[in-house]
């Protein structure tokens, strides 16, 4: 979901509160979604399969919707905020995947899921991961930077690691791998970037319908991923459901103590933690489904639906926190009176 359309920080107290919940509907919506897409991929699986070439331009959609929403201003925190920038880059690229190593030995799980799982782990954090963020009173500016630059290094990261990670247990095309993230990924980013420095005032009246465009589209896409593997859900899908949660809450609690290690701001903790536990889940089932095999393509789909509820509960956790940390301010205040 192209989620760039979250405000920045420094805006958050002049959202509505119509605002605010519309943040919070598209969080609660997509998984739902996202699941209804699963079983009609499951239920009506061989004609739905059929539709499954059209996976990699659903992506590029997605993708173009997310360079739509980026400005060369994002990237300016790169310089700004150098610390957190590259403390959450190098966690997103190497908590991640290592946390799949570790899901993947702790679980046993086999061939086909496992590279799933670790191809999941090697992609760039999820477009979603910028809403959440206002939603759990984080550093909204710095998440976009952070899953733009993160975005930006995946042609050249993602199929390495994987390719690293995951060549142990079968064969694997990393540069074509690394073409299929330049055409899906990058090229559409760029394109929408350009578009936006060429027309801002029609980019500005799309934004708030971008959102529910990738939602609908990475929902199609999770549909395709779960028909091609339909025959196998039933016997696979309890031990993906335990890899995936097991795999996002790990990545958002080592995200978040990595940011407390390097004192971080409380506030830039929750972004650093969503920002590692989140996964660009559609890429990755679309990258498994076309260099790996069908199943392999089941814990991105999976992922799509569970890290939205995982980043509910976390932002809920989050206000909750602001608001026992204010009841204790005006009660100190009052006492001091």
């Amino acid at each position: 979901m192209s989620a760039k359309t979250a405000p920045t920080q420094d805006a958050t107290d002049l959202q509505t509160p119509q605002e605010s919940r519309n943040h919070f509907r598209a969080v609660i919506i997509f998984p739902i979604v996202t699941l209804v897409a699963a079983v009609i991929g499951y239920v009506w699986a061989g004609p739905v399969s059929e539709g499954a070439f059209m996976t990699n331009w659903l992506l590029g959609v997605i993708m173009f919707g997310m360079g739509l929403t980026v400005r060369p201003a994002d990237f300016v925190l790169v310089v700004k905020k150098p610390v957190p920038v590259l403390l959450t880059v190098v966690a997103q690229y190497a908590i991640m995947p290592l946390a799949a190593l570790s899901v993947v030995w702790v679980l046993g799980l086999p061939t086909e899921i496992a590279v799933g799982v670790i191809l999941l782990g090697c992609v760039p954090g999820g477009t979603t991961s910028n809403v959440v963020t206002y939603l759990a009173r984080g550093d909204v500016a710095l998440s976009v930077t952070l899953t733009s630059v993160s975005t930006m290094l995946a042609p050249l990261v993602t199929p390495l690691l994987t390719l690293w990670l995951a060549g142990q247990y079968m064969p694997l095309d990393a540069m074509g791998m690394a073409q299929s993230i330049l055409q899906i990924v990058l090229l559409p980013v760029l394109g929408g970037l350009v578009i936006r420095l060429l027309l801002p005032r029609l980019v500005e009246k799309l934004l708030p319908l971008l959102p529910w465009v990738s939602i609908t589209a990475i929902a199609i896409v999770v549909a395709f991923v779960v028909s091609g593997s339909a025959d196998r859900i039933v016997e696979a899908g309890l031990i993906v459901l335990a890899a995936v949660i097991l795999h996002n809450i790990l990545g958002m609690a080592l995200g978040y103590g990595a940011a407390a290690a390097t004192r971080q701001s409380p506030v830039r903790r929750r972004t650093v933690a969503i920002e590692v536990g989140m996964q660009n889940s559609a890429l990755a089932a679309g990258l498994a489904a076309q260099y790996m095999n069908p199943l392999a393509a089941l814990p991105g789909a999976v992922f799509s639906v569970w890290m939205m509820v995982s980043a509910a509960i976390f932002a809920t956790w989050c206000r909750a926190q602001d608001r026992i940390r204010a009841a204790k301010d005006a009660k100190k205040v009052g006492v001091d009176d």
